[in-house]
């Protein structure tokens, strides 16, 4: 690919696939998509896949083709290649000829007989969360200048920025939830020593005190024992009211 010819490429428009995906799954399966579209010409074609590094086994998360996973595999087959080196150690690299690459001969030699020639592997900047890198193949030798590199290198930085939200938005979510449990349940054990001070005409530490030990002598949890009497006496489970 010449310097004119990747000068005039476009870049994904990631906000607008962002907009229209269901939701993370879906938006980096377009983005593999869009991004090997706009990468591929009339003479050379590009594969675009998603690498996950996980403890025991890395797996594509998402790829432009079965093509491009399939291409995956033979990284993973080997234990070693441009995507799970960039995932591993936080860098980019270039596979320029697969043919003639003698750090990875084994590697190359079977990418070089799948039809790919060249691979660049751009790791994610995911801040710690995880270790994942895209894999960008193509059917040529030498396929990626300074001008391509930098345009898949920009558009992984931009992703990276919207994983990173996503995971930070789906903790927030799970910390609410977890909040609002703890209050349910906390709401739940209140009444229920309501009604033991009620029963036992006692003060609240000692209710409390009476349930806990009962809890401890049934081998049951506290809120499910407080959610158990205040069903007993009032036909009904206890609510919590928010305010808006």
């Amino acid at each position: 690919m010449t310097e004119h010819e990747t000068s005039d490429r476009p870049e994904v428009g990631l906000q607008e696939l962002l907009l229209v995906s269901e939701d993370i799954s879906g938006f980096l399966d377009a983005f593999t998509a869009t991004l090997a579209q706009a990468l591929s010409t009339d003479d050379e074609e590009v594969w675009c896949a998603v690498t996950l590094l996980r403890p025991r086994r890395s797996v594509t998360v998402a790829s432009s083709s079965p093509r491009a996973e399939a291409l995956d595999e033979i990284q993973y087959h080997y234990g070693d290649g441009p995507c799970l080196t960039a995932a591993r150690e936080h860098r980019v690299v270039h596979l320029r000829d697969t043919r003639s690459d003698g750090r990875r001969s084994a590697y190359g030699q079977a990418a070089a007989a799948n039809g790919v020639f060249s691979v660049l592997g751009v790791p994610f900047d995911l801040g710690g969360e995880a270790s994942a890198g895209l894999n960008v193949y193509a059917d040529v030798p030498d396929a990626f200048d300074q001008a391509v590199r930098q345009v898949v290198e920009h558009q992984v930085a931009e992703v990276s920025t919207i994983l990173r939200l996503a995971v930070r938005l789906a903790r927030h979510r799970d910390a609410e939830a977890d909040l609002r449990s703890a209050m349910e349940s906390r709401t739940t054990i209140d009444l229920a020593v309501g009604i033991v001070m009620a029963q036992n005409r006692c003060n609240q530490e000692r209710a409390f005190e009476i349930l806990r030990a009962a809890s401890s002598n049934r081998n049951v949890k506290l809120r499910d024992l407080a959610a158990e009497l205040v069903v007993t006496v009032g036909k009904g489970p206890a609510t919590t009211h928010f305010e808006a």
